[in-house]
């Protein structure tokens, strides 16, 4: 196909529409379209990219040519498309900057979780002198479970867990509830499909469900016992136990008998403060990005609504 097209994605992904500007060979599942000479393909395409069409269906969707041809757009003239489309790309450069960004932070935040924990890298004590060899322990050396039930506010559910240990959120759906007591410095982790990395470090007291395990430090930082738990080698090592297909959930015996390496508490807050920073960094990265992308879908409601 020659470009100044756009194609519109017909299963899977239903509805994404990516402008063409150099010749492609289309797949299957794309459905084509071609402007008139007079029209702006990227403006088209991010007009049908707001619409966000769904269909309905009880297999796989599937969005047909007749059911596209349908959806209703605005036409202004060909300068005001190239105006629109230049300003929406200019934005999607950003966010895609600003994406990136979080991106390779987060690769470095990993990297640097993965030399701290295997010792390759190691701090030492305010003095210059090296810290004590790490003992050998057992998850279960360092923290329990917290069982005490009651109800409160706070209420955290495996559904307000953010995947990819990316905390929780709070609204007034799950601001009451009854559950399992959790305290500031506990580590909540969502103990249903593991591989979602949901955890999350409490900053205050609330309750939870029964599928959310609460951590509650004993003889650890509970800083540095949340980077424990909110990390590869952990989610790899849960899973590795993990009951059931579809829903599968981690073995709480298996989970507390996990082997580690503790450094002492003094080293452990270094560690802390280390990955935290990073942390911050990222935090900050993500809220510039969420701020672009609000601002584009301010656009587009002023432009196509």
């Amino acid at each position: 196909m020659d470009g100044n097209t756009f194609t519109v994605t017909g299963r899977g992904d239903v509805g994404h529409a990516v402008a063409r500007h150099c010749m492609y060979v289309p797949i299957v599942r794309l459905l084509v379209c071609q402007p008139s000479m007079d029209d702006d393909v990227d403006f088209f395409a991010e007009q049908i990219n707001y619409a966000r069409i769904f269909i309905e269906s009880t297999g796989v969707p599937q969005l047909t040519a007749p059911q596209l041809s349908k959806i209703k757009v605005k036409r202004p003239s060909l300068p005001e498309q190239r105006k629109i489309a230049d300003l929406l790309s200019a934005v999607d450069d950003i966010i895609a900057a600003q994406e990136a960004e979080v991106a390779a932070w987060e690769k470095r935040k990993k990297g640097v979780m993965q030399k701290l924990f295997s010792q390759e890298v190691r701090f030492k004590a305010d003095d210059g002198s090296d810290f004590p060899d790490w003992e050998e322990k057992t998850l279960g050396d360092i923290c329990m479970y917290e069982r005490q039930r009651s109800e409160g506010a706070n209420f955290v559910g495996t559904e307000n867990m953010l995947k990819d240990f990316g905390g929780v959120t709070f609204d007034n759906s799950n601001a009451d509830g009854s559950g399992t007591l959790y305290h500031p410095g506990d580590t909540l982790m969502s103990n249903i499909r593991p591989y979602l990395k949901k955890a999350w470090l409490a900053d205050r007291k609330g309750t939870c469900s029964t599928d959310v395990l609460v951590f509650h430090p004993t003889s650890v930082e509970p800083g540095y016992l949340y980077w424990l738990i909110a990390s590869d080698a952990f989610v790899r090592y849960v899973m590795s136990a993990a009951k059931g297909s579809k829903m599968p959930r981690g073995d709480k015996k298996h989970i507390m008998e996990m082997p580690l390496l503790l450094p002492n508490k003094d080293e452990q807050r270094k560690i802390d403060d280390c990955l935290s920073s990073l942390n911050d960094v990222i935090i900050k990265a993500k809220n510039e990005l969420a701020k672009w992308q609000e601002l584009k879908k301010g656009l587009l409601q002023q432009m196509f609504v």
